[in-house]
C-alpha cells in the first residue's frame, strides 16, 4: 500500500513537473500571439492604443518581463473566460426561464424550479418575472461593466512597462541620432569634396589665367593696373575659399587623421602651440571631425576672448575612450552662458555620447576636457 502510494506520489510529481516545463517553454509562444490579439481587441473599448514591447529574436521573448506578464494573462484569461462565460449563461437562462414562468404555471399542472425558489402559480411567478425583467435590462450594462474590467486588466499586463518604454525610445533615439551625425558627415565630406574639386579648381585656373594675361600686358598700359588689381582679388577669393573649405572639413584631416589636423591647426594658431598627441589609430570619421572642431573653437576662444599667449593640446586614446584636453593661459572666467561657442561645443559633443568639462576659474588658467567613446582603426 505505501508502495503504491509513493508511486502515485511519484507519477503526480512528474506530471507537475513536466507541465510546468511544458507551460514555460510553449507558453511565450502562444502568449505572444495571444497578447497582440488583445491588444487589437482593446480598441474596441478604448482607443488608447497599447504599447508593445519590442522582442526580435527566440531568445529575448523568454528573458523580457512582458512575455511572463503576457504569459500570466493568458493564463487568467484561460481560467476566468470559461468561468465568466458559463456564469453569464446561467444568469441568463435564468432570467429567461423566469420571465416566462407566469405562462408555464399558467394552469397550475407545472413548477417552475428558479433558484432559490421553486414557483407553482402566477401569483409567485410574477415578482421572479419581474426581476428577471429588470436583470434582462440591466444585463448590457453588466456585460459592459465586465468589458471594462477585463480591459483594465489586459491594459495593466499587456502595457509596456513606463521605465520600457522610455529605454526603448532612448534607444531608436540614439540609433537616430547616430544615422543623422553619419548623414551630415557624409554630406560635410561632399561638399568638402566638390569645393576642392571643382570652384578651388576654376578658381585657380582663373588666376593662373590673370597671372598669364599680366605677361602680355605692357607694365605702364592702363590695363596692367585693373589687371594686378583683378589678380590680387583672385588671391584674396582664392584664400577665403580654402578659410572656407577647411571650416567644412580640413583636407589633411581626411588624408592624414587626427594628429596631422591638430598640427595644422597649432601652425595657424596665434598662440603658441604645443601638442602631446598618442594615438595609435584613426577614430571614426564623425569623432575625427568633432575632436578637431573642438581644438579650433578651444584654440579661438583662447586668442580671442581670453589674451592667452599659449596653449597645450593633449590627445589619448584608452580603453574605448578618445580623450581631449586644451590648456590655456588665459584670463579664464569663460562661461557657456557668455555664447563664446562652449553651448555649440557642449552640443556637438553630447551628439556623439562625449562628454565635456570646462574650469575657467577667473584669473585663469582654462582646461577644457572632451571625453568620445570610441574605437580605433588600424
Amino acid at each position: 500500500m505505501a508502495m503504491a502510494n509513493a508511486h502515485d506520489l511519484t507519477g503526480w510529481s512528474w506530471t507537475i513537473v513536466l507541465s510546468t516545463a511544458l507551460i514555460a517553454g510553449l507558453g511565450p509562444l502562444i502568449a505572444t500571439p495571444l497578447a497582440g490579439l488583445e491588444r487589437r481587441r482593446l480598441l474596441l473599448i478604448d482607443r488608447r492604443p497599447v504599447t508593445a514591447p519590442t522582442k526580435t529574436g527566440l531568445l529575448p521573448r523568454y528573458t523580457d518581463p512582458a512575455t511572463w506578464r503576457e504569459l500570466a494573462y493568458a493564463a487568467l484569461l484561460a481560467v476566468l473566460a470559461p468561468a465568466l462565460i458559463a456564469v453569464l449563461g446561467v444568469t441568463l437562462a435564468w432570467a429567461l426561464t423566469a420571465l416566462l414562468s407566469p405562462w408555464l404555471v399558467a394552469n397550475g399542472e407545472h413548477t417552475v424550479a428558479l433558484w432559490p425558489v421553486t414557483v407553482s402559480s402566477p401569483g409567485e411567478a410574477i415578482p421572479c418575472a419581474v426581476g428577471a425583467l429588470i436583470l434582462l435590462l440591466a444585463f448590457p450594462y453588466l456585460l459592459a461593466l465586465l468589458a471594462g474590467v477585463h480591459g483594465l486588466a489586459a491594459r495593466a499586463l499587456l502595457q509596456s512597462a513606463p521605465n520600457q518604454r522610455l529605454r526603448e525610445e532612448l534607444v531608436e533615439v540614439s540609433r537616430s541620432r547616430a544615422r543623422l551625425v553619419d548623414a551630415f558627415e557624409a554630406e560635410r565630406h561632399r561638399i568638402e569634396r566638390d569645393l576642392h574639386d571643382g570652384a578651388q579648381q576654376s578658381l585657380l585656373g582663373l588666376t593662373l589665367q590673370i597671372s598669364m594675361a599680366r605677361l602680355d600686358v605692357p607694365p605702364d598700359s592702363p590695363a596692367a593696373e585693373r589687371i594686378d588689381e583683378a589678380h590680387r582679388q583672385a588671391k584674396d577669393l582664392m584664400n577665403e575659399l580654402r578659410e572656407l573649405i577647411r571650416g567644412i572639413h580640413p583636407r589633411v584631416l581626411t588624408d592624414r587623421g587626427l594628429t596631422a589636423a591638430l598640427g595644422e591647426l597649432a601652425d595657424k594658431s596665434p598662440l603658441r602651440v604645443t601638442i602631446g598627441a598618442d594615438l595609435p589609430g584613426r577614430p571614426p570619421a564623425p569623432i575625427e571631425t568633432t575632436a578637431y572642431f573642438v581644438v579650433a573653437e578651444a584654440l579661438a576662444n583662447a586668442a580671442k576672448h581670453a589674451d592667452a599667449t599659449t596653449a597645450a593640446i593633449h590627445a589619448h586614446w584608452h580603453d574605448a575612450l578618445l580623450t581631449l584636453q586644451i590648456e590655456d593661459d588665459g584670463q579664464g572666467g569663460a562661461d557657456p552662458e557668455r555664447g563664446t561657442g562652449l553651448t555649440g561645443l557642449a552640443d556637438r559633443v553630447a551628439v556623439i555620447d562625449g562628454r565635456m568639462f570646462l574650469a575657467s576659474p577667473p584669473g585663469g588658467p582654462t582646461t577644457l576636457r572632451v571625453e568620445l567613446p570610441c574605437h580605433l582603426s588600424e
